[in-house]
């Protein structure tokens, strides 16, 4: 069994270790960009055909219980990052062992969270509705979206972990297929169910949860068939320290980003709502606009992350280097192209949304702040990507902390004071630069004195 789990996981073993750049952005790099921008689709169906109802209040309400998700998400992100890289990290040593109580952790783990969540929230849902910034016009939508995402949390939790244990060992073509058919039905459902049966802001809801049941089917599917390498029996859950320990710090940084980014998220709701939820919905609508370069810089640098964390614990200095430069670079060049392509378009992409002057003129201003970041966002991803995957996770969380929190919540407060809600929009596109430019000179360095501390490199 274990020589026939070490060679089904051959030829992608073989891909990581001496495959060509191109090769392996074709192979990594594009079906995780398709992965991020499938997410972004998924989010985006749901604000879109909610603001065909003409109703800027729904569409508020959902951008007001986005937190909550993205909180579910990050968790996901814990478990599911920090257990792609350390099986990637594994299997640049040959350990399937390892692998085994990895993934076995991280899928139930996913499910224990899930259900813990749903748990909290359900019986809190008012209170939670009125932190997350809900107001007596968007208080009910918002807590009609929640309760329906809470009740699906193992689910969603699932479908946020098993896809990047997945891609560790370069298997993101799965991963990206379970996404798209998750998507497409979710796509489906949305007018289905909000305007034909009249839903609503549930029915979004419930299109977003079944879809992510169809996706798990698919990942079901494939460990059954092609994930020899891993596994989700109960039988092979470890708790001790070198797989719990090693899969939650790996996990760490880019999941105190996502739920510090949802903390984050919901005090700029809150401090937006002072303006009216017109000003929320426009906020809304541009930032999922936005999310489409972002995420692709994303797609970019998480997919190159099993080739980085492979060649890095296979100590291939000149490989890793290669790998970590030209990715920097394709991500830089991402960011930039897309986000002059929405600029261009900025006024077409806003009214296939919500054709509504007045968030229109909101829309305007708070795109531009949301996608002018493209360039810098691509040497902030390489960064956090780099020492995610090279496991150093102490200082992976200072650096995704410096845009999500330590720089972003001051900012927001104090851009709120000096230019009131065009302070509070250009409060990210700020905070995004002044920390990508700690990141690259923080990273710079540390990778410098790796070199140096490793001479048989």
């Amino acid at each position: 069994m274990q020589k026939r789990t070490s060679s089904s996981a051959t030829a992608n073993e073989e891909m990581l270790r001496s495959g060509g750049f191109w090769t392996l952005a074709g192979k990594l790099c594009v079906p995780a960009i398709l992965i991020m921008l499938v997410m972004v689709i998924y989010h985006m169906a749901d604000v879109f055909f909610i603001g065909q109802t003409g109703d800027a209040n729904k569409v508020a309400a959902v951008t007001l219980a986005s937190p909550m998700f993205s909180i579910l998400s990050g968790l996901g992100v814990l478990l599911g990052n920090g257990g792609c890289t350390a099986i990637s990290l594994a299997l640049g040593k040959g350990d399937y062992s390892k692998i085994k109580k990895i993934s076995a952790f991280a899928v139930w783990g996913a499910i224990l969270v899930g259900l813990i969540f749903a748990g909290v929230v359900l019986p809190l849902l008012e209170p939670v509705c009125r932190m997350l910034g809900a107001d007596a016009d968007t208080q009910g939508f918002t807590a009609e979206y929640l309760r329906v995402i809470a009740i699906g949390a193992p689910v969603i939790m699932l479908t946020n972990v098993v896809p990047a244990l997945i891609r560790a060992d370069g298997s993101t073509t799965d991963s990206m297929i379970g996404n798209m058919l998750g998507t497409v039905l979710n796509i489906a459902l949305d007018p289905l169910l909000i305007t034909t049966f009249g839903m609503g802001v549930s029915g979004a809801a419930v299109a977003t949860v079944v879809a992510n049941v169809v996706s798990l089917i698919y990942y079901v599917y494939f460990l059954r068939t092609k994930g020899k390498i891993y596994s989700v029996s109960p039988k092979d859950i470890s708790l001790k320290k070198d797989i719990v320990g090693t899969v939650l710090s790996l996990g760490l940084p880019m999941s105190c980003s996502t739920v510090l980014g949802s903390v984050a998220g919901t005090i700029a709701n809150n401090l937006m709502m002072q303006y009216g939820s017109i000003a929320v919905a426009g906020q809304s609508v541009a930032g999922r606009i936005g999310q489409m370069v972002s995420m692709t810089v994303m797609g970019v640098c998480m997919g190159m992350q099993p080739a980085i964390s492979f060649n890095y614990s296979a100590k291939n200095k000149k490989r890793l280097t290669e790998i970590l430069w030209k990715t920097c670079a394709l991500a830089v060049c991402a960011g930039t192209v897309l986000s002059a392509l929405c600029l261009i378009f900025r006024d077409q992409l806003l009214n296939a949304f919500l054709d509504n002057p007045d968030v229109l003129v909101i829309g305007r201003v708070c795109l531009l702040a949301s996608i002018v970041i493209g360039p810098f966002y691509g040497f902030y991803q390489m960064c956090t990507t780099y020492l995610q995957a090279a496991g150093k996770s102490k200082q992976a969380v200072i650096v995704s902390l410096l845009e999500k929190g330590l720089v972003y919540i001051p900012m927001l407060f104090v851009m709120n004071w000096l230019f009131s809600m065009y302070g509070i929009i250009f409060s990210g596109t700020v905070t995004t630069v002044i920390s990508a430019v700690a990141a690259l000179v923080f990273c710079y360095k540390d990778f410098q004195k790796e070199l140096k501390e490793e001479p048989k490199w």
